[in-house]
């Protein structure tokens, strides 16, 4: 099959915007905990990069996207990319070359993994992350990834649409921090209220900004075209990250002052609610779908500070697993075929069992995510450990993982 050389341009670009998330998750996370815990956050971000980017490599992209064994996991065809190579793929993609469409598919699993870290900042040991991180991807990410997006995968033989991950990269992500951070237990202090204060605001908000930056990337180029369906997916995406952002604002102002803090959160809740619908909406959708996330993650996050019970720390399953959800079941209200034909009409345009299809699959990752996590959790735990000591937590991550200072350097 020949070779689009502008669809390829702009998957490649897309490729390199949702790799940029990364590390802008790193900096939106990292100013988020205390001062001694700085360097530790964003180094988790870092090395999943490395982790995720080889064992994609070797096995993760063969048995997410490979051909498809009862609709459950791709088989092990293409282990260490045989097979995928500079020729499309017949299946997937098929107007570039194979190794951009599995370079593209490895951001999203890199992404995912490190999302989850936001629920355990400031006590989990950097070798358990590691050792979780891979179990995770090869238990959760990729037969989630099969099921939805893969050759096959029985939730999309049922109809079930997620354009660019809220099922596959927000729920599961966001349902996993929140059964992580249960396994992991508290911080020491948090149940007395000691004070964590962000360390650094204006990091919070140029993370912030990267995320925003990149998601054009992450959503409009799930369209794997540069075209049409593209062009939806990319003024969907701002405008829902604006009117979240905004409505955010609009709650914080009610309450107290509009923080910096929130508008930031709040574009991201946006953000996240878009994404598995960006390719099959109007863009005018993204209004009421960025509103109804931001005001469904703010009365959470503001239980879960009256409440003081559950110490997910950076609030991924509020942001991620709640947003996430609302935007899988948002699909399935205002999909429309005459934005992209190859997904469905949703209730306003006169198909309740579009519905049906998301609420299934939202709650399929809900169970599987969580329970699988909970279980990988607990292994990891009872064999090396999930979290530091006492002492190392007292004295702060980056020092007791890592031997530096954010602030001052490595030490003598």
């Amino acid at each position: 099959m020949p070779i689009d050389t502008g669809d390829t341009a702009w998957l490649l670009i897309s490729t390199a915007l949702v790799w940029l998330m990364v590390p802008g998750l790193a900096l939106f996370y990292g100013g988020m905990v205390r001062r001694k815990n700085l360097l530790a956050t964003m180094m988790m971000s870092f090395a999943i990069i490395a982790i995720v980017s080889v064992l994609w490599v070797l096995y993760g992209y063969s048995i997410s996207f490979g051909p498809d064994k009862s609709g459950i996991i791709g088989g092990l065809d293409w282990l260490g990319l045989k097979s995928v190579g500079q020729d499309p793929s017949s299946v997937y993609a098929t107007t570039v070359p194979h190794l951009a469409f599995m370079a593209f598919q490895a951001m999203f699993a890199i992404i995912t993994v490190a999302l989850i870290t936001g629920a355990v900042v400031e006590r989990m040991k950097f070798s358990a992350l590691l050792i979780f991180s891979a179990l995770w991807l090869t238990l959760v990410y990729c037969p989630v990834a099969h099921w939805v997006w893969g050759s096959g995968g029985w939730l999309a033989r049922l109809g079930a649409l997620d354009f660019a991950g809220g099922t596959v990269v927000h729920i599961s992500a966001g349902v996993s921090a929140l059964a992580l951070a249960l396994v992991l237990g508290p911080r020491r202090g948090f149940k007395e209220r000691e004070p964590m204060e962000p360390n650094n605001i204006p990091m919070v908000v140029l993370g912030a900004g990267l995320l925003w930056f990149g998601w054009f990337g992450f959503n409009a180029g799930s369209a794997l075209t540069a075209g049409r369906l593209a062009s939806n997916a990319f003024v969907a995406t701002n405008t829902a990250g604006a009117s979240a952002a905004l409505t955010w604002m609009i709650l914080d102002w009610i309450n107290r002052k509009p923080s910096v803090l929130g508008a930031a959160t709040g574009a991201v809740v946006g953000l996240v609610a878009i994404t598995p619908a960006a390719g099959f909406v109007y863009p005018l959708a993204g209004i009421p779908i960025g509103a109804i996330a931001s005001i469904l993650s703010y009365k959470l996050m503001a239980w879960r500070n009256r409440t003081n019970k559950v110490d997910e720390s950076l609030d991924v399953w509020a942001c991620h697993g709640i947003g996430g959800t609302w935007g899988a079941l948002a699909t399935g209200i205002f999909a429309t075929i005459a934005v992209n034909p190859a997904g469905g009409n949703g209730l306003i345009f006169g198909n309740a069992m579009q519905l049906a299809r998301q609420l299934l699959g939202v709650a399929v990752v809900w169970g599987f995510a969580f329970g699988v996590t909970w279980v990988v959790g607990k292994i990891v735990d009872v064999t090396i450990g999930l979290r530091v000591n006492a002492a190392e937590e007292t004295v702060g991550l980056d020092i007791s993982q890592h031997g530096e200072r954010a602030y001052g350097g490595m030490l003598r």
